[in-house]
């Protein structure tokens, strides 16, 4: 069974249409066959066309081939999966470039070392974020301390406390 993600979501009960040319991918036939409708000059044919058209697409979204998600599930989406390389999210972008953050910003849950002596941060979303360097903090992170993340180069990630230089870091999960 294929899943398709559709962007943007269902808004007031209609789905919002995209230009063609701003579409990263093309819809999904359900959603495509949405769209077909309009080209119908008929009032009561075009009606006619959307009610079977929405209709196909509800049966696909309860059988799971389709799946919508709105502009907010998308943020959340994208902050939740922050450090990780996921190319296949672009999916989710209008014109198919990647909306990653530069920076997330959040609270520490706990912060420990490894049997090497390396900070393991739990962030309190879940996130697990391991330090990769051999960096000496001026003040330990603790929970309750705020975590601002940030890129580096060549894909690598930065963690600051409190305001404080941090460390370089991986995201482990």
């Amino acid at each position: 069974m294929t899943r398709t993600i559709v962007c943007p979501a269902l808004a007031l009960g209609v789905w919002i249409s995209m230009s063609a040319p701003s579409r990263a991918a093309d819809p999904a036939p359900a959603v495509q066959s949405v769209f077909d409708c309009r080209s119908i000059a008929d009032s009561a044919g075009r009606l006619a066309c959307y009610d079977q058209a929405v209709a196909a697409m509800a049966r696909a979204e309860d059988a799971g081939d389709l799946v919508a998600i709105d502009r907010r599930q998308r943020s959340a989406l994208h902050r939740q999966a922050f450090g990780f390389n996921i190319p296949s999210l672009n999916l989710l972008e209008r014109d198919g470039t990647s909306v990653q953050d530069e920076r997330l910003e959040a609270k520490v849950a706990s912060a420990s070392r490894d049997a090497s002596g390396r900070w393991i941060i739990r962030l309190e979303d879940g996130a697990v974020w391991a330090q990769t360097d051999d960096g000496v903090l001026g003040r330990d992170p603790r929970s309750g301390s705020t975590a601002v993340i940030h890129h580096g180069a060549l894909g690598s990630f930065f963690i600051d406390f409190d305001g404080r230089p941090g460390f370089r870091a991986a995201r482990r999960s």
